[in-house]
């Protein structure tokens, strides 16, 4: 890590690292550590570790960090109101944009499979980088230096228009009561949750899950999948992704509409 190709993300991180290799095991995939794995089982190097468990920490650390500092911003507020935001916050979608805007991409260590996917770039990569770039600098110097980065770069750009969001009405954070609320207006049905596939050990399980709109109390059309570490964190992904969709189809309707089409 003494290398200076990591000196700028260690000064956008506010922290120079210790124990550099758990900076190097936030960044590292698990794409490499399989590959490495494979063209390496019958040498006597040891395979590098990959950030999967770095992330289940970073997401305990991360969700405590910004229910504390929501539960001292905003007294006023009630549980629920305080959980959407916490969701918005803590979301696949904000850490993804966290991961854009400094430029982590450019420092993960990836497999040629994930590089040649243009893996540095995917929102959900970058989320879970984010996650386990905040359980390192947990580990390497305490809850203080992960709650100055928290703060500054994943609540203070956006948590004020998400409170404004909240108050004017918008469904913020909660893509499950998005989905459910906008299918009861539109077309008075409810949404489904299916969990198409388990994959990985018991600490780092990753779970793929189908939302469906429920029609005369059958699971039907299928509306989009999601996936993630926990079935919430994948049904959140799945509704995520479905609302995507039928917004799109829904300005698409409107622009036919008014063109007369």
């Amino acid at each position: 890590m003494g290398q200076p190709a990591f000196q700028p993300l260690e000064r956008a991180l506010g922290h120079k690292f210790e124990r550099e290799h758990l900076l190097v095991q936030a960044l590292t995939h698990s794409s490499l550590a399989h590959e490495h794995h494979l063209s390496e089982i019958a040498g006597d190097e040891a395979p590098p570790e990959d950030n999967e468990q770095l992330e289940f920490l970073g997401d305990a650390v991360i969700g405590l960090l910004v229910a504390e500092s929501l539960f001292k911003r905003f007294p006023e507020l009630s549980e629920g109101e305080l959980t959407r935001l916490r969701s918005a916050l803590v979301s696949r979608k904000h850490l993804g944009q966290v991961g854009a805007r400094l430029k982590l991409g450019k420092y993960l260590l990836l497999g040629k499979g994930e590089e040649r996917s243009g893996g540095r770039k995917k929102s959900a990569l970058l989320a879970n980088g984010i996650e386990a770039v905040i359980a390192a600098l947990y580990l390497d110097a305490g809850l203080e230096i992960a709650r100055a980065f928290v703060e500054r770069e994943v609540l203070e750009p956006s948590v004020m228009d998400l409170q404004k969001e909240l108050l004017e009405g918008r469904s913020i954070g909660d893509h499950k009561s998005a989905l459910q609320e906008y299918l009861q207006a539109n077309k008075g049905s409810q949404p489904v949750y299916i969990v198409k596939g388990e994959s990985g050990p018991d600490h780092r399980k990753r779970f793929t899950v189908e939302v469906r709109v429920a029609d005369n109390g059958t699971a039907g059309k299928a509306l989009a999948r999601g996936m993630g570490t926990t079935k919430k964190k994948a049904e959140q992904e799945a509704a995520r992704r479905a609302m995507e969709k039928l917004t799109a189809a829904t300005i698409v309707a409107v622009v036919k509409e008014t063109a007369g089409e």
